[in-house]
């Protein structure tokens, strides 16, 4: 078994029965799902505007060569320089070659996905360069020495008592501090570090081909103040991000928050389209836009798992699963979690090394139903398994498992075989890891089909 694999099936049996984590999660997964209900009375045909988001991603990843180089285009003509990476390593490179040119010792970062994927701050770390977390859930996941727990809320499974002893622990703040006076702690700590920082570093929610600019969404406006100050705004995403035109952004920015934290509108929604302008007051004096592949290409030329490249991180996914809320997101050890993690995940990293998230899915489809893109996630999980027996990464124990179940399911005499007695030892015995955590299969002294042959005589 990879260590991955054995990583996660130890965190997962230790978070699951974990009482007090499964009861913060789902306080507030619970708020969540009471705010997304109101976001969605917004949409008159709610059904018809996520198939027209599905539509427009389609048509972006269907010609995502195009989408790219028109956005480069337009970006660069303003000023704005662009560079292709190819990998997360090449990513970091890029970054700490500017950080150096600008002798920085101080980054600013607003919440990022992508930057957590490539490891960012640990690279900076390496070349004594701070880097500041400032969206508030990442900074105190940072504070904490964790990752994100989640997409859109990173620290979604801490109750207000921890932030308040953790901030104790940390910033030497009194334990009892109320939310609203520990967001200002954290907000007197974070402001100095605008001004201080030579560079800062944002993500992206959506590439804009035809203006040129990326459009990023958020709450506290930490992302706007990141590459507002610095005279350098690095911005690190996903070459799937793409969307064709701004006009999207009406659809797409509802999308997102309604989806992403049951709004209508999140606070803040900016559009960038290069350093400042010879007629501009404020803004970055240079602005990069880092398109990351990092394994994306792998999804995109694999038909059938393509549509996974569609997902706008609305976290919807992870707040419906019903493996997420006992598990929690660290225990997949993945920067991606929750069901779209597990679809993307093996094709980014590894089917050897990530198969296994695809199989921690009960197939309930419910993640599906609630994608504001439509993505058929649980049919993309179940095509992984398939793509994983495919590439020869299926055990020799489960591969005559397998053929077993399908020798006796195809003949319905061997399926009839002793009674349910003898099936119990059989099954049990020999399927001991399925049994490890499920209680004993009980099967019935008859089967279906002698029971019905006895009814009806035939």
């Amino acid at each position: 078994m990879p260590e991955t694999a054995a990583s996660f099936i130890a965190k997962s049996t230790i978070k699951a029965a974990d009482f007090e984590h499964r009861r913060k999660i789902n306080f507030n997964i619970g708020k969540y799902n009471h705010a997304v209900i109101e976001g969605k009375k917004q949409f008159e045909h709610l059904d018809i505007a996520r198939e027209l988001a599905k539509n427009i991603k389609w048509r972006a990843i269907e010609n995502l060569d195009k989408q790219l180089l028109t956005f480069e285009k337009n970006f660069t003509q303003r000023g704005g320089k662009v560079i292709w990476a190819e990998t997360g390593e090449e990513a970091i490179s890029e970054i700490l070659k500017i950080c150096a040119e600008k002798n920085c010792k101080t980054v600013v970062k607003s919440k990022s996905m992508v930057t957590e994927e490539i490891h960012l701050n640990q690279s900076l770390a390496m070349a004594n360069i701070n880097s500041i977390e400032t969206d508030l859930g990442e900074y105190i996941q940072q504070l904490d020495g964790e990752a994100p727990y989640h997409i859109v809320t990173p620290a979604m499974h801490k109750s207000k008592e921890d932030v308040a002893r953790l901030f104790a622990d940390k910033l030497g703040t009194p334990g009892n501090l109320s939310p609203n006076e520990l967001t200002q702690v954290a907000r007197n700590i974070l402001r100095k570090k605008y001004v201080e920082a030579e560079v800062g570093v944002t993500g992206a929610n959506f590439i804009i081909s035809d203006i040129g600019a990326i459009a990023l969404t958020e709450n506290e406006g930490n992302a706007r103040l990141s590459c507002a100050f610095p005279k350098t705004h690095i911005v690190v995403v996903g070459i799937e991000k793409v969307i064709p035109s701004i006009s999207d952004l009406a659809l797409f920015w509802p999308l997102l928050s309604t989806y992403g934290t049951g709004q209508k509108v999140t606070v803040y929604n900016t559009l960038v389209s290069g350093p400042r302008q010879a007629n501009e007051n404020d803004g970055p004096d240079e602005m990069y836009v880092i398109l990351l592949d990092n394994g994306r290409t792998n999804i995109l030329k694999n038909p059938k798992q393509r549509e996974s490249l569609y997902c706008i991180r609305c976290g919807s996914c992870l707040n419906a699963c019903p493996v997420y809320k006992n598990i929690g997101g660290h225990a997949y050890g993945t920067t991606y979690s929750g069901p779209i993690g597990s679809v993307i995940t093996p094709h980014l990293q590894g089917m050897q090394s990530f198969k296994h998230l695809s199989y921690a899915s009960s197939l309930c489809g419910n993640c599906t139903d609630v994608c504001a893109v439509k993505i058929n996630l649980h049919e993309l999980l179940l095509e992984n398994r398939h793509e994983s027996v495919e590439q020869g990464h299926a055990s020799i124990a489960e591969k005559i498992a397998w053929k077993a179940w399908k020798l006796s399911a195809m003949h319905r005499n061997i399926m009839n075989l002793g009674n349910g007695k003898i099936k119990n030892k059989v099954v049990n015995r020999l399927f001991k890891s399925w049994g490890k955590n499920r209680t004993d299969l009980d099967f019935s002294k008859k089967t279906f089909n002698q029971l019905w042959r006895e009814r009806y005589k035939k």
